[in-house]
């Protein structure tokens, strides 16, 4: 037997263990969430960020796999946040520039007014 082949069986044993205790571990969380679920009131109401990190998961997980975990909400529900949170990423709304004069912070607007009032020059703001 050559060393590759020895190498190749111990490295298949070792991430075969890996596996094995994934997925003895995803079967009691999944159960023990279900579990928990009973519990809960019937509608459970999520925040954004809450249905972002779900959206994101449930994305990579697959249809499939998040039909079998999925307690929260219904793989299509969650499948759609993310397809939401996709479009609203890429939507532009960062880059758009809005019509009109940018406004002046407060701090220039009260010295326009102060440098006015020194001058005498009327404001036409209410109370002069």
């Amino acid at each position: 037997m050559a060393k590759a082949d020895k190498w190749a069986r111990l490295l298949a044993y070792v991430t075969g263990l890996v596996n094995q205790e994934l997925l003895l571990q995803n079967e009691y969380l999944a159960a023990e969430n279900h579990i928990l679920r009973s519990h809960l009131p019937s509608r459970l109401r999520l925040s954004d960020p809450e249905r972002e990190t779900l959206a994101d998961v449930g994305k990579r997980l697959g249809r499939r796999a998040l039909a079998e975990v999925a307690c929260v909400a219904k793989p299509d529900t969650i499948l759609r946040w993310y397809r939401k949170l996709i479009a609203e990423k890429f939507d532009g709304s960062k880059h758009r520039s809005y019509p009109g004069r940018p406004r002046i912070s407060p701090d220039v607007e009260a010295l326009i007014v102060r440098l006015a009032r020194d001058n005498g020059v009327t404001t036409g703001l209410p109370g002069q």
